[in-house]
């Protein structure tokens, strides 16, 4: 069988063994019911979900002629390394600095990895995301969250 889309197969390969890891990794934990989820029912319905994806995307991959191959170019090593290191200290420093801090650091942080980088995006980004994210996980779930920072005398 011909490989059609060099850059569907991989992606669609990539899906496909991290959603079967997620689902297999999922089922040593509590399933529980559909009114009850448990905390194996997230992870093993949204790994079922990644595998069918990439089952998809790389039974496309094999049948729909694409003109030149889609061959896969060379591998983005400063964004992966960038985005890594950004998520990293954010959960480093979440504890310490908190979220009106952390989050921000994350956005900035991340912004680094694109070759089309604007300032202003990114610094509207960060405020808006970290007001959603204060509303939706600190205010509306109760999440315990620390929000300012534990450093300094401030408790979260």
């Amino acid at each position: 069988m011909k490989i059609k889309s060099e850059r569907d197969f991989w992606s669609g390969l990539m899906f496909l063994m991290v959603g079967i890891a997620f689902a297999w990794g999922a089922t040593i934990y509590s399933f529980g019911s559909s009114a009850r989820p448990g905390p194996g029912y997230f992870p093993f319905g949204l790994g079922i979900l990644l595998a069918v994806l990439g089952a998809m995307v790389l039974f496309k991959a094999l049948t729909v002629e694409t003109e030149d191959g889609e061959h896969v170019g060379h591998f983005a090593w400063k964004p992966l390394i960038v985005i890594l290191v950004s998520v990293a200290l954010f959960g480093a420093i979440l504890p310490r600095l908190g979220l009106l801090i952390s989050l921000p650091l994350l956005i900035i942080i991340s912004s680094w990895a694109s070759d089309e980088l604007s300032w202003k995006a990114t610094l509207i980004n960060a405020v808006v995301l970290t007001v959603m994210s204060w509303v939706i996980f600190v205010k509306g779930l109760a999440l315990t969250i620390p929000v300012l920072p534990t450093i300094a005398g401030f408790g979260g």
